[in-house]
């Protein structure tokens, strides 16, 4: 069984422990973890991420009527005239209904699902890089719900107007309700990871992995993976929406520059002579 190194405290005599934000750890390695150990933290990380959605979930069903009316009024007043929402399927609008509260649950348990991935992985991290977990934690949450946001004002109803445009006089628009949710929560998911970009840098220039320099020297190759991601991650395969996803990407891109810049770790200055 292989054995992975963390830098923890090799001192266990006093019986002091200090916790997660603990200053005790050494500079250098420490105890080290097996296999199985990581396994069974991240099965105690993942235990933790799914009750706080489950709770999350009976909460949002609790008023899920005013959750769907809040995502399909809004794109039920941008059809064609004629047009309406159909189902085909007996099961179609409950299963819906649930599929609302579990994305709301998700929403409501992002908190909860990125402090325990942070958690997971602390102990391969030093003391003073444990103190970004409440920065990292608060970034990555207002990313998600910036890019949740997104997608809902602007992003999605941008593209659904683009596709009910196809409909005529000889051809009706009379989308279903499940692949329109569908769709809408590919979106929301894929932007809530795209707005991940500030939180990611934020801790990465924190710790000295990346620096704005860096990021800049980079602008041409960011904007190629860019257009690739989003040509991976668009669910449709047009050039507008493509590029409805890449602007944001591109806009991040400069944020994190400048996050980078503001809080980078001062890089130590080359003494004089070798």
């Amino acid at each position: 069984m292989a054995l992975l190194p963390f830098p923890r405290s090799s001192d266990d005599s006093s019986g002091d422990d200090s916790g997660f934000w603990g200053n005790s750890e050494p500079e250098g390695g420490g105890a080290k973890m097996t296999f199985l150990e990581h396994l069974d933290e991240l099965r105690k990380r993942l235990v933790v991420s799914i009750a706080a959605v489950g709770v999350g979930c009976v909460i949002a069903f609790t008023f899920v009527d005013r959750i769907y009316k809040f995502i399909m009024d809004p794109l039920y007043r941008l059809l064609p005239k004629g047009s309406t929402f159909v189902f085909t399927e007996p099961t179609e609008a409950f299963v819906l209904y649930v599929k609302m509260a579990l994305l709301a649950g998700v929403v409501m348990a992002m908190p909860v699902i990125l402090w325990q991935a942070w958690l997971f992985v602390a102990p391969g991290l030093y003391a003073r890089e444990k103190k970004l977990a409440l920065p990292f934690v608060i970034l990555a949450t207002a990313g998600f719900i910036g890019g949740a946001a997104f997608t809902h004002y602007l992003l999605f109803p941008w593209m659904w107007i683009f596709f009910a445009s196809f409909a005529t006089d000889k051809l009706s628009f009379l989308p279903r309700i499940e692949p329109v949710f569908a769709l809408y929560v590919k979106m929301i998911l894929g932007m809530g990871l795209v707005f991940q970009m500030p939180a990611i840098v934020y801790s990465l220039a924190r710790i000295g992995l990346v620096t704005a320099r860096f990021l800049v020297k980079s602008f041409k190759y960011a904007i190629l993976v860019i257009f690739i991601v989003a040509a991976v991650i668009t669910p449709s395969g047009d050039m507008l929406t493509q590029t409805l996803f890449a602007l944001p990407m591109i806009g991040l891109y400069l944020v994190s520059i400048l996050i980078a810049w503001i809080f980078g770790k001062p890089r130590r200055k080359q003494p004089a002579e070798d």
